[in-house]
């Protein structure tokens, strides 16, 4: 039987994670590089994803910080979060003031996810249209982006808002909004009726801790903030208008009263798939005990994938974590002991999804497509599932995700095919054999 634990609210402030957001040169950029001439916090790293206003900015009086170069792809991104919020913990350890962290924009961010799930549903298009010949694309005509896809474009998104949500300092993020035509329930349009939209991830507004609105041609608004000390009572209080001379300084320090001294990272526990030895008592023989455990202390990147393994649902997840852990290693931002963790805790959830009774590769007429899609050369993962998705006329994220019959048809399928390609002369003395 698990014993409760229990432990008082400490009622302490935690670190704020604030969206800025608000259409075309209404302030957004500026208001972030104002905040880095504040004598009250620390080193100000800015990292720009389409935006372009890092570099004019630095030209406010006073500006004090630093752009963060990558190329633009997704990996060297999350690298350099990780790489500041790793900053933000030593500073905040050595008592120094506060990191804080500019990302310009998350409308760019999620934006650079959806065109790697598009590229990515392309590219699949393409080997059905060279190995099957599925009909093109069209040149104005976009792909279908499987569900496989988009669960893992929103898993890194994820990925990157639960290392923001528990940064040990300041993180300030911009997005675009505007008003938009209303839809209904169906995705249709609605006649004569706008409503404002952010552009960007769907949760996003749901994961920041302070809400901030702003529009050229009036007063900008607070629209919504997680605090004990601003009273906005979702239904009942209206946004709270920004005072002519706002700025960022005033919210974090003033409004919501964020004190460096006292300040704590958001108690953020992500649920984490079972360990083997978890149902066992651990005052059993010592046999018993579990021989090892995680390091004392995890590293951010650890605690990332650590994270995105236990989101794991399926075959996808499983060789994605598989992957990102590897290029940790070789990149040195997990040490060999997290690896050898996060490899015992990988199997676990494996045989959590797949216990090895149900495990679909110990069926015969499993393993019996699987030699006949070698046979036919289809070993190429994405070339596998987008022959077995044309064939279960459904997109198939991984083959675990099959059915009996979907099986049986691929069987089919690829007997027909590799007997179209063998030569007569071969099949007949295959016959005769």
């Amino acid at each position: 039987m698990t014993t409760l634990k229990t432990r008082r609210p400490t009622g302490r402030v935690p670190w704020p994670l604030i969206l800025i957001e608000g259409g075309e040169k209404s302030g957004k950029s500026w208001a972030c590089a104002q905040f880095s001439t504040s004598p009250r916090i620390g080193q100000m790293y800015w990292i720009d994803l389409g935006e372009g206003a890092a570099d004019e900015y630095g030209a406010i009086p006073g500006a004090n910080y630093l752009v963060v170069e990558h190329n633009g792809t997704w990996a060297q991104i999350q690298g350099a979060v990780d790489a500041v919020k790793a900053e933000a913990a030593r500073a905040a350890a050595a008592g120094e003031p506060p990191v804080v962290l500019v990302i310009d924009s998350m409308t760019a961010e999620w934006d650079l996810l959806k065109d790697w799930a598009s590229d990515k549903a392309r590219r699949r298009h393409e080997v059905k249209v060279r190995k099957y010949n599925a009909k093109p694309l069209g040149p104005d005509e976009e792909p279908k982006i499987s569900m496989d896809l988009w669960n893992e474009a929103g898993a890194r998104h994820r990925k990157l808002m639960t290392t923001l949500m528990t940064f040990p300092g300041i993180v300030l993020l911009t997005a675009r909004g505007k008003e938009v035509a209303a839809l209904d329930d169906a995705g249709k349009p609605i006649e004569r009726q706008r409503e404002y939209r952010v552009e960007g991830h769907k949760t996003l507004g749901f994961d920041v801790s302070c809400w901030i609105r702003l529009d050229r041609s009036k007063p900008g608004t607070v629209i919504g903030v997680r605090s004990v000390h601003v009273g906005i009572r979702p239904g009942y209080d209206d946004p709270i208008e920004l005072a002519r001379n706002w700025t960022v300084e005033n919210i974090v320090f003033d409004t919501l009263q964020c004190a460096p001294a006292e300040a704590h990272v958001r108690d953020l526990v992500a649920m984490q798939p079972a360990e083997p030895d978890d149902d066992r008592p651990v005052s059993g023989p010592p046999a018993n005990r579990p021989t090892s455990g995680p390091p004392a202390a995890l590293s951010a990147a650890a605690t990332g994938l650590l994270h995105d393994l236990a989101q794991a649902s399926d075959e996808t997840g499983l060789r994605r974590v598989w992957r990102a852990a590897g290029e940790a290693v070789n990149e040195g931002r997990i040490s060999p002991a997290e690896a050898e963790h996060i490899q015992g805790r990988w199997k676990a959830r494996k045989n959590e999804l797949f216990p090895p009774a149900k495990n679909p590769g110990n069926d015969p007429q499993r393993r019996k497509m699987f030699a006949l899609l070698g046979q036919a050369d289809i070993t190429d993962r994405d070339e596998r599932l987008a022959y077995v998705s044309d064939i279960a006329n459904r997109p198939v994220g991984s083959t675990n995700d099959l059915t009996d019959d979907e099986v049986a048809r691929v069987i089919e399928r690829t007997e027909s095919f590799i007997a179209q390609q063998t030569p007569p002369a071969q099949r007949e003395m295959e016959m005769a054999g």
